[in-house]
């Protein structure tokens, strides 16, 4: 059996254990043998990757498969390419794939692989199924049995085409955006980018629309500084009293592909996903007139139900990965589709997760609504009954996996809450419905740990609630 094996965004391993140059080579075989397979190599692959260690190397080892099999191959050459970027590529140049070499928001000890398909959207379990499939049979071949081509080679040739594609990125984001409002609002906004890959990209929209913009945790670190390259509340510190101490409007922040995001507002206070996904459908629909419904995830704020009853409107739950997001999105036409971890996306843009869109876009509503981000969001929640959202990540004993599972998802069983149950889902995990809230317990798809997430009226009752479930599976 091969070693790879996709997860809710991608492959992602530690660097040298499973992510080394045969299993890069070993899953682009597989990608390229499908892309064959289905008669578009003429079409083929764009490949692009992120500022982290070996991401630059891996990229060139794809390619120099790709061009051993003859698919025709476009590496995307820019200094800092976020993975929306790479996406926006595979749809704007018609191409039937796209790979991304990032880990996205894992520490820095890991890399990855994340596979598009046409449209630039997530793979999905057929493709990745199907990966996997092709993959066993060239393992047991070796790397003899895998086809390639020098890098230098395949790019004078021409099997190899180096392109940027920054221009056109930008550009399309720029006519989605009501700039002149940008502009008029003159406002201060710093970044961090968190020593990832988003800097160039907002940097050049918002100095575009006349921000003001100060940049922190920009230079090129494969450590990312010591710290996880995802904004949270506690990553998030430096950025916080930088805007603060600098009367910034905003502080932004995205993880390490850029794909995700974090908001400090102008008092300094860390916006959770969740409250991001929440403002800016309810200023799509109110402000923007829009209509039609929302997409998220089981561990997603359900505050977003009631926006969507507000307006006549409704909201779609799917398990967790972007990949049911955007698929749910492309089949209601949903205005707006994310995840609490931070990504989400509009419809008109890429299927998939955007952090510099979605910072553009939240900039032109502060523009528009003429309000600091503190009071937009306290307007907004003020109309709804009042929800926390508590979570908690708990580290185990790989061989206990076996009997979590068992205990949650075949026998069914569940603590003695102190909330009173109405029901529960095993979409994805298993979810228990509280008659005010609720909570999930569900492992990870990207790194080897079980979370918890429950949202009830309060921070006390949500904590109790996670505390009762992590005591029921001895965590």
């Amino acid at each position: 059996m091969a070693r790879i094996k996709f997860g809710t965004g991608g492959w992602r391993a530690i660097i040298g254990d499973e992510f080394t140059r045969a299993n890069v080579r070993l899953l682009s075989a597989a990608l390229a043998q499908r892309i064959i397979d289905e008669g578009v190599a003429d079409r083929g692959v764009v490949i692009g990757h992120d500022r982290r260690f070996l991401s630059d190397i891996a990229a060139e080892w794809a390619a120099e498969v790709f061009a051993g099999y003859g698919v025709r191959t476009a590496v995307i050459k820019v200094a800092q390419a976020p993975t929306p970027l790479i996406m926006w590529t595979v749809k704007d140049q018609d191409r039937p794939y796209g790979m991304a070499i990032t880990a996205s928001h894992n520490p820095a000890l890991y890399n990855g692989i994340k596979v598009f398909t046409h449209g630039g959207r997530d793979a999905d379990e057929t493709v990745t199924d199907d990966l996997e499939r092709r993959m066993e049979p060239l393992e047991g071949a070796g790397e003899a049995g895998i086809a390639s081509m020098p890098y230098p080679k395949a790019v004078a040739s021409g099997a190899v085409e180096e392109i940027d594609t920054f221009n056109g990125y930008i550009d399309s984001i720029i006519a989605q955006v009501d700039m002149d409002a940008i502009r008029e609002a003159k406002l201060k906004i710093a970044l961090d980018p968190m020593f990832g890959v988003s800097r160039t990209s907002l940097q050049t929209i918002l100095l575009t629309a006349r921000v003001e913009v100060d940049v922190i945790n920009d230079r090129h670190d494969t450590l990312f500084g010591g710290r996880l390259p995802s904004p949270t509340s506690h990553t998030l510190q430096a950025l916080s009293r930088y805007v603060v101490d600098h009367r910034c409007d905003l502080g932004i922040a995205t993880d390490g592909d850029a794909d995700r995001i974090g908001i400090i507002d102008d008092r300094g206070h860390f916006l959770h996903p969740n409250q991001l996904l929440v403002i800016l459908y309810y200023y799509l629909l109110r402000y923007k007139g829009w209509r039609g419904p929302v997409v998220r995830n089981v561990a997603t704020t359900s505050l977003l139900d009631d926006v969507a009853e507000r307006f006549g409107e409704r909201c779609y739950e799917v398990p967790v990965g972007f990949k049911w997001v955007s698929g749910k999105m492309a089949e209601t036409g949903a205005v707006i589709g994310g995840e609490s971890s931070g990504g989400l996306t509009v419809r008109g843009h890429i299927a998939g997760k955007d952090g510099i869109y979605a910072a553009a876009l939240l900039v032109e509503m502060m523009a528009v609504v003429g309000k600091p981000m503190s009071e937009i969001y306290d307007d907004i929640t003020s109309q709804f009954a009042p929800r926390y959202m508590a979570e908690e990540d708990f580290a185990f004993d790989p061989d206990r996996k076996p009997e979590i599972l068992a205990t949650l998802l075949e026998e069914h069983r569940i603590p003695t809450f102190s909330e009173p149950v109405t029901g529960t889902s095993y979409l994805d995990g298993c979810k228990v419905l509280f008659e005010e809230g609720w909570i999930i317990a569900r492992f990870s798809g990207t790194e080897p740990l079980l979370r918890i997430f429950c949202e009830l009226p309060d921070r006390a009752r949500a904590e109790r609630a996670c505390e009762e479930f992590r005591a029921f599976l001895g965590l």
